[in-house]
């Protein structure tokens, strides 16, 4: 058997890893000083790479995080901002997806929030859960319109099933009586199955008036605030003007 054909033959089973690492083996004297276990360790682990890479690639995408470049390592945690890097770290670890817990990120605009929850779930699809970024203005559009098309169950599904589910701008403008009704539903539905990261640029207290309507805003909060870590992010500059472009 030749070496083109036992390269064809895994490319054909999509080893591609394999077939690659196998090409340069064959082709460079140094890797004939290593025993067969060595080189057959080598090829199993390019091909194990690869898989894990295409993985993370693919739920980072399916995410479609409004900063997918986002990360852990990069946050900055000047001074001003009062962030905790114990309390990041240990976050970033996903326990708290495991444990079916929320996050509140609380700050002011500008200050960092949404950098932040998808630097938390990039962290998440690096630990294989699937997460799911969002504006809150468009979920709620998204499950108006599927009401109409008579879609709402599967896109609640959906939403359900998601192990991270990211709510950007959460109760940045007042709701009416069905988007609160359908605050509630997704809330409800991720009660102890899943965990969401709430980014709003007030208090929990301050949330009672955007809901509106009270009864919805006790069941929501009592489903929220007693599940979730809470970070507020300070800031005397935005991160906006900190970060933004130099002339």
């Amino acid at each position: 058997m030749t070496i083109e054909s036992t390269i064809t033959k895994l490319n054909e089973m999509r080893l591609n890893a394999i077939a690659d690492t196998y090409y340069n083996q064959m082709n460079d004297p140094q890797y004939r000083e290593l025993s067969f276990e060595d080189r057959f360790n080598l090829l199993i682990d390019s091909e194990y790479i690869r898989r894990k890479n295409n993985k993370l690639d693919r739920l980072i995408r399916t995410a479609n995080f409004r900063m997918p470049g986002a990360c852990i390592e990069d946050i900055h945690y000047y001074e001003d901002r009062k962030l905790d890097r114990t309390t990041i770290l240990r976050l970033a670890s996903c326990n708290y997806i495991g444990e079916k817990q929320n996050v509140i990120l609380k700050g002011a605009s500008g200050n960092g929030k949404s950098y932040l929850a998808c630097a938390f779930g990039v962290s998440a699809c690096r630990n294989g859960y699937t997460a799911k970024y969002m504006r809150l203005p468009e979920l709620l559009d998204e499950l108006a319109l599927a009401r109409l098309n008579g879609t709402y169950q599967k896109i609640m599904k959906a939403y359900r099933k998601v192990n991270l589910l990211i709510l950007d701008e959460w109760l940045l403008v007042s709701l009416t009586e069905h988007e609160a009704r359908d605050v509630l539903e997704i809330v409800e539905s991720r009660y102890q199955n899943a965990s969401t990261i709430f980014c709003s640029q007030f208090e929990p207290g301050g949330w009672y008036e955007q809901i509106g309507e009270a009864t919805l805003a006790d069941a929501i909060l009592d489903r929220v605030i007693h599940s979730s870590h809470s970070i507020f992010i300070d800031g005397k500059i935005s991160m906006r003007e900190r970060l933004g472009i130099q002339s």
